[in-house]
């Protein structure tokens, strides 16, 4: 009898540790959806993350919930929208933040991925850029539940001694760090965030990074912004490798068939226009309107690979399902077997069932809000308000000076308004993402916000927005 307990005993600790996968979380910065092989491009080669695709499942409709860094982040880590916490742009200084109603920092003690996971025994990591609170004074990323603290954004930038090509290294850094987290933790499950610096500007590839695209500007055969597409493309390459250095030494460690990845983007591409943009303006969208800052799909359809071997179908394209960063966290407790602190209001969906091959419509609507001005092309300026429910997608500004309603799986580009075509639809969705804006904390807007026309030469004067239902040009 006690050898056969002994059994039983065993069997039901191993599938409790087999119940609790391991958990990496890889955020690349202002990566487009069209930047990756899987993704289509045919001019920067991923080879690693097209293996890892492979092996596990492309969402073509994986949504982050901002069109910038900090309140994207916010979204994946605490599966709430980020202007729950007034993070409504990128955290900059204390001056500035308070100029943009922002607080500083998102507050530890809010319920949040690392801390929840290590209630259930999981060792916990952070590894990368962080931006959920700059200010000087502010938490420590410790303080949010990390067992692990590695290099940040902020360790060998700066300064007067700073390497010119730290953001170029940074990534083969983290995934050191990264690995020897992994091997620490032993048999314990972990949890890892590496999030990346690139392929965020300024880019400053290493000359042997950069040999792999000579071949761009060779002959004299230049296409336009070809040497911006030779940084571009030798970054983004780079982090392809290194990703692919991370899954071997998984592998090499046993521990890839029980660990769940995810490798996403915080946002779109960078706009060329941008001061600072540099070469990482060239980075693509794929075939969607909108780049980083914009609510229209390149802005806020990124990349969403997920890998989890026996779990997750291998070598699926999943046109179907619709994601979006909220559901991060929602969905790992759920696969941990964590509960959601009571009183900590969730904006997204468990959706493991989703991931793990079944299909569903999803259960809520996603909302996004974008306060400021959109610099750039006009083309990529978009209201202020959006809600996607269903095919449907609905931009707004509060005061319905522009009104646009899109089916985004017919119409990719989002060229063809059909706001006046489907009144009922318009009223539907304009009253859901008008009412949740209403829960929102107040503060400012800029003038400019949800203008078309906003800062370029030559357009009409700051203020004149579009006539109500008028189509997009």
């Amino acid at each position: 009898m006690r050898p056969f307990l002994a059994l039983f005993l065993l069997m039901t600790l191993t599938a409790t540790a087999v119940e609790k996968p391991n958990i990496i979380f890889i955020l690349a910065d202002d990566l487009g959806w069209g930047d990756l092989g899987c993704y289509g491009n045919r001019i920067i080669r991923t080879p690693n993350l097209d293996k890892m695709a492979r092996q596990g499942t492309v969402y073509t409709q994986f949504y982050v919930n901002a069109s910038v860094c900090s309140p994207s982040r916010c979204a994946f880590f605490t599966g709430q929208y980020p202007s729950r916490h007034r993070i409504h742009g990128h955290y900059a200084t204390p001056q500035q933040n308070e100029a943009r109603g922002m607080s500083n920092w998102l507050e530890p003690q809010v319920p949040n991925a690392a801390r929840l996971l290590k209630t259930a025994g999981y060792k916990t990591a952070h590894i990368g850029k962080w931006h959920l609170g700059n200010a000087s004074g502010g938490p420590e990323i410790g303080a949010y539940g990390f067992d692990f603290v590695g290099t940040s954004e902020k360790e060998g930038a700066n300064g007067p001694a700073a390497d010119p090509y730290f953001r170029a290294k940074s990534t083969a850094l983290f995934v050191d760090e990264a690995i020897k987290f992994i091997g620490e933790a032993g048999d314990k499950p972990f949890y890892l965030q590496l999030w990346t610096l690139v392929p965020h500007a300024t880019l400053n590839p290493t000359p042997e990074q950069m040999k792999a695209y000579a071949h761009l500007r060779a002959g004299g055969k230049d296409f336009p912004l070809a040497a911006a597409m030779e940084v571009f493309a030798a970054s983004v390459t780079d982090l392809d490798t290194q990703v692919g250095r991370l899954m071997a030494e998984l592998e090499k460690m046993g521990k890839d068939k029980d660990t769940l990845i995810l490798f996403s983007s915080d946002n779109g591409p960078e706009d060329i226009h941008i001061g600072n943009a540099g070469h990482s303006g060239v980075g693509s969208a794929g075939p969607f309107r909108g780049r980083k800052r914009s609510l229209y799909e390149g802005g806020i359809r990124v990349p969403g690979i997920m890998r989890w071997p026996g779990k997750v179908p291998a070598g699926q394209i999943n046109d179907k399902a619709v994601l979006a960063g909220v559901d991060w966290l929602p969905t790992i407790c759920k696969i941990a077997g964590v509960q959601i602190p009571e009183g900590h209001m969730l904006d997204g969906e468990n959706v493991s069932d989703v991931m793990t091959g079944g299909e569903r419509p999803r259960g809520k609507p996603l909302m996004w809000e974008w306060r400021f001005n959109i610099a750039g092309e006009p083309f990529h300026h978009s209201p202020e308000l959006a809600i996607r429910e269903g095919d449907w997608k609905l931009l707004m500004n509060p005061d319905r000076s522009r009104v646009e309603l899109y089916d985004v799986t017919k119409d990719l580009t989002q060229l063809n308004n059909v706001a006046e075509h489907h009144p009922e639809v318009v009223e539907k969705l304009a009253g859901q993402v008008a009412a949740w804006a209403k829960t929102l904390p107040e503060g400012p807007h800029d003038p400019t916000a949800g203008k078309m026309h906003a800062g370029m030469p030559g357009d009409p004067p700051r203020g004149q927005g579009k006539k109500k239902n008028e189509p997009a040009k």
